[in-house]
């Protein structure tokens, strides 16, 4: 390969790119309203206990159950109370036996179940067993020993470590900052195409091969730079710095891959803008699972972006190691490679 011709060609596309004002003025905006937006949202987890209950044979008032700090649901059955535990809806789901009145008049030690998310802090766990035994004193006027089965619902477990609202939504931001630049990317190319800009590039000593890394220098360059300025600015980096930035520079190929298959599909700036959505929106639904953990399940998997939103959230959020997600970037890499090859061929197809 030309690395002078490269060299050029990737200084012209950064001028071309800057030039267009809208391109510039986004990507500016993007990082400082993310950022911004970071900054003014909590950084601390709510203080009040959503509690599921669910008592077949028991009907609490609701001046019984409710104490400061502390908000109870009744459930209709022991599945929706379990389903709200998964999705985290309840911090925790306490079911009664129907036997329980039968067996405290007796003097027995009737048995409640509590539920909880794999990542519920141990002293959660202390509390809702304190809160249980305090309402059963409530409802007989005298302390009765209970004893309680705990079950931790399947889910990774993350115990010990509440994530405030802002932090979950670092990876979503990071992601958003990295796609948009399909945009940009696939805007330049389908311009020059357009203006037979590549075309006439082609005729000098300037080859495929040349065009195809200037392109890929520029795109993952803007990708992976404003990801990465945006997650060291917010804290993303305080933890595994090396991981956080292979994932995202991992990111960056992937959309730059994206971007060479859209601008190998779209004929004009309006075809880029559909099918840019499209992939947008495609990319973004694995952030998702990280703002309302249970919501997105195993299906996900399937969409690429999923291993650098894991990646990003395990390593920035939970202190994650390589032993615990170097598979995540190992089908990352694989992603990268198809979308890379299958981009690079559809758009050289249509510079022939």
């Amino acid at each position: 390969m030309n690395l002078r011709a490269i060299r050029a060609l990737v200084a012209k596309d950064f001028t071309l790119f800057f030039r267009n004002r809208f391109f510039a003025l986004i990507t500016l905006l993007g990082l400082v309203v993310y950022v911004a937006l970071y900054f003014v949202m909590p950084g601390s987890v709510d203080g009040t206990l959503d509690i599921g209950l669910y008592a077949p044979a028991w009907s609490p008032a609701p001046d019984d159950i409710q104490q400061k700090g502390l908000d109870i649901h009744v459930a209709e059955s022991e599945d929706d109370l379990k389903d709200g535990v998964v999705a985290h809806d309840y911090v925790a789901g306490v079911v009664l036996p129907g036997d329980l009145v039968e067996k405290l008049a007796s003097g027995q030690n009737p048995q409640i179940d509590l539920y909880f998310a794999s990542d519920t802090p141990e002293e959660t766990k202390e509390a809702v067993a304190s809160l249980m035994r305090e309402l059963i004193y409530v409802q007989t006027g005298q302390p009765l020993a209970v004893d309680f089965s705990t079950q931790v619902l399947p889910g990774p477990d993350m115990a010990g470590q509440q994530i405030p609202p802002r932090d979950r939504l670092r990876p979503l931001f990071a992601v958003l900052l990295i796609v948009f630049e399909t945009y940009g990317l696939a805007t330049l190319v389908t311009e020059e195409i357009e203006h037979r800009t590549i075309q006439a590039l082609l005729v000098t000593p300037v080859t495929v091969k040349d065009l195809f890394a200037a392109k890929g220098i520029t795109g993952i360059t803007l990708a992976f730079g404003q990801g990465a300025l945006f997650m060291a600015l917010v804290g993303g980096l305080n933890q595994q710095p090396v991981i956080v930035i292979l994932a995202l520079l991992l990111a960056a190929l992937l959309v730059t891959g994206i971007g060479f298959l859209i601008a190998s599909l779209a004929k004009d700036m309006m075809s880029v803008l559909a099918w840019g959505v499209l992939a947008l929106v495609i990319l973004v639904i694995p952030s998702m699972g990280t703002m309302f953990p249970g919501v997105i399940t195993e299906w996900v998997k399937v969409i690429p972006s999923y291993y650098v939103v894991d990646t990003v959230d395990r390593v920035a959020s939970y202190g994650s190691g390589w032993p615990d997600i170097w598979q995540n970037l190992l089908i990352l890499l694989a992603f990268d490679m198809a979308f890379l090859l299958i981009g690079m061929v559809a758009l050289r197809r249509r510079f022939q």
